[in-house]
């Protein structure tokens, strides 16, 4: 079915879109644009939102904003947005009265031509994300990104063709309770996080599940061998399982073994490249191409994999070098939203770093990063809601005081990265790597790494 013949269907019901974000605001358009019959539930107040109200409202949508937002939700169809999990009361209660709850996720999966390759996971998954697009894009596919990353796909759909491929960043938030259908599926790892929206690690778990419960056989998943959780998964997935692992040998995926990375499977080892040729610094990143390797296997050979492997050089707020001023050389990490991806960037640093974190407080635990903080930073320079948090963490690890680890809190964002800049000197580096989320202060981890890097090149 075509996205034009699902609206054909849809034109005589009662539609609800929760959520006037980025992902859903074209969908929005469109389905007014057809005649249909949209209410907008948004939890902000039409003033909050930048003209964007008034804007809906001229062209045709009813709109429920404010704290009773999903106050009387009884349309037939309703897009959640992906921040508003199934299991909230009011969605609940929608679907006992009849209601279809989905999301512009869930139709995109069902209604797209071409097949998708989509990756989950607690890190990693934007940097593969991207690098199995660039590969792809490389052997010469032509290639759609999105999901929890680019552009909303959704009504681009017309101008996609057969032959084309999706290439997806699914998120938990997405990924809950949906059905879809990718023809590869990758779940880079799992660690605790999101834990302030989902009931539980397990149901954070269960969701990613998704992304592969509606495989068939002929597909394929792509698992983390070194990942706890991978078994349970696997004997679960009604596709083929094919690993990636930078320990160990496997059966079937890409391997790295002795610093030079392999796909194996069948009766033979397809050499690509030594790890070390890898553009990208970090451990995690040799990790990320393991799976990005294994996904493209059969669809992109290994001097391709090699040559953008060798020149890629990353996504923006992820490791990216912003400038160096008298010495200092100053990184945006803002994508580390969890303390794993910000252990991991730490680890891909050739100095002690003073490092920028603090956040959303999603309710996952920091002893962990307390302690690496202690062993790889010169300075921690704390900011936003969790920043008394961290400090606990720092200040309660067994490596606090040996360290002798300076600590600097600023509840304001511009003068956390005036102190880091403050407390740095030549040959130093400073990081915002938060390990939180953004929404305490910014809309968005891109948004915190533009604000970022502004002040920075603003620095004299």
């Amino acid at each position: 079915m075509t996205l034009d013949a699902y609206i054909d269907t849809i034109l005589d019901k009662r539609i609800c879109v929760i959520g006037a974000g980025v992902s859903n605001t074209p969908w929005i358009e469109k389905l007014l644009q057809r005649g249909c019959h949209v209410t907008v539930r948004d939890r902000r107040e039409a003033n909050a939102m930048e003209g964007e109200a008034e804007r809906l409202s001229s062209l045709g949508a009813q709109l429920r904003l404010g704290a009773d937002y999903l106050d009387d939700l009884d349309e037939q169809i309703i897009f959640r947005t992906p921040g508003l999990l199934p299991f909230d009361e009011h969605l609940v209660e929608a679907r006992r009265r009849g209601c279809l709850v989905t999301s512009e996720m869930e139709l995109f999966c069902r209604l797209c031509p071409c097949p998708i390759i989509a990756v989950t996971g607690s890190d990693g998954k934007t940097t593969t994300t991207t690098i199995i697009s660039e590969l792809m894009k490389a052997a010469g596919y032509r290639v759609h990104l999105g999901g929890n990353i680019g552009t909303p796909l959704l009504c681009e759909l017309p101008d996609f063709c057969a032959d084309d491929w999706a290439i997806l960043e699914l998120s938990s938030f997405q990924l809950h309770s949906m059905d879809c259908r990718p023809r590869v599926a990758v779940i880079t790892n799992l660690s605790p996080n999101h834990l302030d929206k989902h009931l539980d690690f397990q149901d954070y778990a269960d969701a990613k599940r998704s992304i592969f419960l509606g495989q068939q056989p002929g597909d394929r998943l792509i698992l983390n061998r070194e990942d706890a959780n991978s078994d349970a998964y696997a004997a679960s997935a009604p596709a083929e399982v094919c690993w990636f692992s930078d320990r160990r040998e496997i059966d079937h995926g890409a391997i790295l073994r002795d610093g030079k990375i392999f796909r194996v499977g069948g009766d033979r080892d397809e050499y690509i490249m030594d790890a070390e040729e890898i553009l990208l610094p970090g451990s995690h990143n040799v990790q990320n191409y393991l799976a990005a390797f294994a996904a493209v296997e059969g669809l992109v050979g290994a001097a391709v994999c090699r040559d953008v492997a060798m020149r890629f050089a990353g996504v923006e707020h992820r490791l990216e070098r912003v400038r160096v001023l008298h010495g200092v050389t100053y990184i945006n990490d803002s994508i580390a939203s969890s303390p794993t991806r910000t252990i991991a960037g730490l680890h891909a640093l050739k100095t002690k770093p003073v490092i920028i974190l603090g956040g959303y407080d999603k309710h996952i635990p920091f002893d962990e990063l307390g302690d690496e903080l202690c062993r790889s930073a010169k300075c921690v320079v704390l900011t936003g809601a969790t920043a008394p948090l961290i400090r606990s963490a720092v200040e309660s690890s067994p490596f606090f005081e040996v360290s002798g680890l300076p600590i600097i809190e600023e509840g304001d964002f511009r003068r956390a990265v005036l102190a880091a800049s403050a407390a740095a000197g030549e040959g130093d580096i400073v990081i915002l790597s938060p390990a939180c989320a953004s929404f305490d202060h910014f809309r968005n981890f891109a948004e915190r790494g533009r604000t970022f890097k502004a002040i920075v090149k603003e620095l004299e």
